[in-house]
């Protein structure tokens, strides 16, 4: 079973939240999933806020092979769970 990390939508009309979560990679967006490994709130004031992950556990599903969208790879950038990618 191939898996991806990618955002599930939880937050009512106009207001988004996301989870993140590790699913099937023909999955639908807001279906089943594997495992959550946290939220995503783009409209959290502060920095730290918008992101609330479980880094080990990312980086244990990115061991055993699971690929982060690219949305969900900047955001495991920006908490230090991944290096930087230098295009």
């Amino acid at each position: 079973m191939a898996t991806k990390i990618r955002l599930r939508r939880v937050g009512r009309k106009g207001i988004p939240l996301y989870r993140i979560v590790v699913a099937d990679k023909d999955a639908p967006r807001d279906g089943r999933f594997v495992a959550a490994l946290g939220t995503y709130d783009p409209r959290a004031e502060k920095a730290q806020d918008k992101v609330k992950l479980d880094a080990e556990q990312a980086k244990a599903w990115i061991a055993k092979g699971a690929t982060p969208t690219d949305t969900v790879r900047s955001l495991l950038e920006r908490a230090g769970v991944l290096a930087a990618q230098k295009a």
